[in-house]
């Protein structure tokens, strides 16, 4: 899979895909927008962790 983005090249609102805990394994992308950014970190090689508008919290895998 590609790097993730990098946190500066997220904003609030912004559709995304991400990976839940829960999926890890197997993969499967949840889509949504951005509510709150929750890595203060510039970068994190898993992905930027955020929660979207619908409660659920993962790391980011690409930008919509």
């Amino acid at each position: 899979m590609a790097t993730p983005p990098k946190r500066i090249a997220l904003k609030y609102g912004m559709d995304v895909a991400i990976i839940l805990k829960a999926d890890q394994a197997s993969g499967v992308l949840t889509y949504g927008k951005i509510q709150k950014i929750l890595t203060s970190s510039p970068t994190h090689p898993h992905g930027i962790k955020v929660r979207l508008s619908t409660g659920e919290v993962g790391r980011v895998q690409a930008l919509i």
